[in-house]
């Protein structure tokens, strides 16, 4: 699949750069779509001047339903079950504990988009309790890249993180 405008950069060597246009041809939907994909953080993107690019990588995930789920993202996906079960066991002192670890985490020097995440954590911790679970668990690039910048640490016991990471680990086999 070859796009009009695609660009090659540096770092996705052979990964085409498309324009939300010519990724909402791929997909079958509108351009605003695909906007509103890259905003909620489902499509990853950048911009080039002030337009967004996605990589057709990227676009072609989307399109196939496909998770491209590396080791660390289970490992964080799996934490984040962890977490998630210890919010619906103990809520006020987990959602505490986050609150005082985000403001901590606003509070020191961050990068790119780190500061999108924290605020986008700071409303999740603040708005409904099925939003924050929703949005911990699931294996959305969103939810990824917020588990990336995750204000729970120190909710769950070592031995739960240790057990947790252990599960990555094996994955599917049986234990």
């Amino acid at each position: 699949m070859r796009a009009t405008h695609a660009q090659t950069l540096a770092g996705r060597e052979g990964d085409q750069l498309l324009t939300t246009g010519e990724a909402a041809r791929v997909l079958g939907v509108s351009r605003q779509h695909v906007v509103d994909l890259c905003e909620a953080g489902d499509l990853p993107h950048t911009l080039v001047g002030k337009h967004r690019r996605v990589y057709q990588s990227d676009v072609e995930a989307v399109r196939t339903g496909r998770t491209r789920m590396n080791r660390q993202d289970l490992q964080s996906l799996i934490l984040a079950y962890a977490v998630a079960g210890e919010i619906v066991r103990n809520p006020k002192a987990t959602i505490t504990k986050a609150k005082h670890n985000l403001a901590a985490m606003k509070d020191s020097p961050s990068r790119g988009s780190t500061r999108v995440w924290l605020n986008e954590w700071e409303s999740l911790l603040n708005g409904p309790m099925i939003n924050l679970l929703q949005a911990l668990t699931a294996s959305t690039q969103r939810s990824r890249e917020l588990r990336q910048n995750s204000p729970f640490a120190g909710v769950i016991s070592d031995e739960t993180r240790r057990n947790a990471l252990n599960l990555a680990r094996v994955g599917h086999a049986p234990l």
